[in-house]
């Protein structure tokens, strides 16, 4: 993977709000083999414990994250950046925005389910410092995949001054 100085420059995240769906449903299908609809979206963010956030790039959405809260993890369910933003650093901000709310007295720990087969996920998340800890035999349905579960932890050490 390609490395670039625009990658060390945190974007600007924000909420994703309804009008950002359909952006979203298109990087959604430019990104997976199994696309998410508006609807699954709309059901997913309408969960008590699910939350959206989306980067703009001159003004038009080119990347998301849906995660849920739960008591010591941050679970990331869904992460794509638009093809034409990819390797700028759209996805490492969403990442970088999501550690920023950890803390070592409650939510500690980030983590993602992957693919077997995607590589460049592995790779990419492994950049920001997550490990695979655990292996799920058919996590994935259509088609049937194993997944890694990849987790960055913190714990007080690792919170600096």
């Amino acid at each position: 993977m390609k490395s670039t100085s625009s990658s060390d420059v945190l974007l600007p995240t924000r909420w994703l709000i309804r009008s950002d769906l359909q952006r979203v449903v298109d990087i959604d299908y430019e990104s997976f083999p199994v696309v998410w609809t508006e609807e699954n979206f709309s059901t997913a963010l309408r969960s008590r414990n699910t939350i959206g956030m989306v980067i703009d790039v001159d003004d038009r959405v080119e990347g998301y994250m849906i995660y849920e809260l739960h008591k010591s993890t941050l679970i990331i369910t869904r992460m794509a950046v638009a093809e034409n933003c990819r390797l700028q650093g759209v996805g490492r901000s969403l990442v970088h925005r999501l550690i920023s709310k950890l803390s070592p007295d409650r939510r500690n720990t980030v983590a993602v389910f992957v693919r077997e087969s995607n590589l460049t996920a592995q790779v990419f998340f492994r950049s920001l410092g997550f490990r695979a800890n655990k292996i799920l035999y058919e996590y994935f349905e259509d088609p049937a995949e194993d997944a890694y579960r990849m987790v960055y932890r913190i714990n007080a050490d690792s919170m600096g001054s």
